[in-house]
């Protein structure tokens, strides 16, 4: 085992990395010190902090983070639309690479040779993280508990959190129901209760939406302004990108939209049953789409379609700082010039239909499309321009 002084754990205050703390206080005879990031989440970050001390911990790093993230990763990620095997909004997947940057961060002004995560040998966080270190740090040492040591369950970390008096929360003695990770963008649950794809998830498991069937009987309206691509004012009104997220957030909870019950294929090989809850990044999906419509030509909107599923999984997969996907995102950002203008939603019952959408670089043009008589179009053209497309179809034999 290589020797090992001081390591920086990205840190929860959880069950699994209160006992990872200890355990490389003890395995690695190690300083530890603990980062904590703020995605917008719902946390008692005061309480994070207080579980770091009584384990002895020195150096506590808690970042605000929230703007960062929506701004430098959220919002360029939905601008290329992209949905993981067709449902799945990347909301774990995109925070992976701030914390892992801002990890390495950290362990270059302490003086830290080993950085450490609480993620399992099964997932897809692993990869996401440690993908982030090398990227930033390709000498890095990391440690990874759950592939070294000998708790293998969510048991034998109580167990272990009893025998060294480690303080965890009650929910977490026992049967654990699920594990969830939340920021800002989504809210993810996993494991137990879930682990069956043919039994219906329980209510309880989802946190950020009313069920549809119990949302307002009254469809509610909105509209998002779009600069370059971004959201950047709701209801008229301007907002920083993670305060537009939120808002979205609580009108989308409110009318039961967001809700994904998906069974995905992990990058390391095996299927998992995820729930996820996105209900502000859903309307802002729908609505990005929909200035779109009438602000990209058609061509570059098509290859933007086909660009889509492989930038998500490039997301998915932990390669956010990659080349190719830099050069994806290039591309994509330069699409992005015009896309502005504003769009209108009706939330209703799980449902965001668009209503409306206006531009001022807007490349639809009524008079072209009418059914009504015009001087631009002649519809004869549309005999020769049909007879050239057929001629192999029609020489086939």
């Amino acid at each position: 085992m290589d020797k090992v002084n001081k390591v920086v754990l990205a840190y929860s205050g959880g069950l699994d990395t209160s006992v990872i703390l200890r355990w490389l206080k003890e395995t690695y005879s190690c300083e530890v010190v603990t980062f904590t990031a703020n995605l917008g989440q719902d946390e008692d970050y005061d309480l994070v902090k207080k579980k770091a001390t009584q384990q002895g911990v020195k150096e506590i790093f808690i970042e605000d983070l929230k703007e960062e993230f929506v701004r430098d990763y959220v919002f360029p990620m939905f601008r290329a639309n992209p949905l993981y095997e067709g449902y799945y909004l990347l909301g774990t997947s995109i925070a992976r690479p701030l914390i892992a940057q801002k990890q390495i961060e950290i362990a270059n002004k302490v003086g830290a040779d080993a950085v450490s995560h609480g993620a399992t040998g099964k997932g897809n966080d692993q990869i996401r993280f440690e993908l982030g270190y090398y990227y930033h740090k390709p000498d890095i040492k990391i440690i990874s508990p759950w592939r070294e040591w000998d708790l293998t369950s969510r048991t034998s970390l109580v167990e272990y959190a009893d025998q060294h008096s480690i303080e965890i929360a009650k929910d977490k003695r026992g049967e654990q129901p699920f594990s969830i990770d939340e920021n800002v963008l989504h809210s993810s649950a996993e494991g137990k209760v879930l682990e069956d794809p043919w039994e219906e998830a329980p209510d309880y498991v989802y946190t950020r939406s009313v069920s549809p069937e119990n949302a307002p009987d009254t469809p509610e309206e909105i509209t998002i302004e779009f600069k370059q691509g971004d959201a950047c004012a709701l209801n008229g009104q301007s907002m920083t990108p993670f305060k537009l997220l939120k808002a979205l957030n609580e009108l989308g909870g409110k009318h039961g939209i967001g809700r994904v019950d998906l069974v995905e294929n992990r990058y390391i090989g095996m299927k998992s049953r995820g729930i996820y809850e996105t209900p502000g990044g859903t309307i802002l999906y729908h609505a990005h789409r929909a200035i779109e419509s009438i602000t990209l030509d058609k061509e570059a909107a098509h290859m933007k379609d086909e660009l889509s599923p492989k930038y998500a999984e490039l997301v998915y997969n932990g390669y956010w700082f990659s080349p190719e996907r830099e050069m994806m995102q290039s591309m994509i950002d330069k699409s992005q010039a015009n896309v502005e203008g504003k769009v209108r939603l009706k939330l209703y019952k799980g449902n965001t239909m668009i209503t409306g959408r206006e531009s001022s670089m807007s490349l639809y043009n009524p008079n072209l499309a009418t059914f009504e008589s015009d001087d631009i179009y002649s519809q004869k053209d549309a005999e020769g321009f049909i007879k050239l497309n057929a001629l192999r179809l029609r020489e086939k034999k």
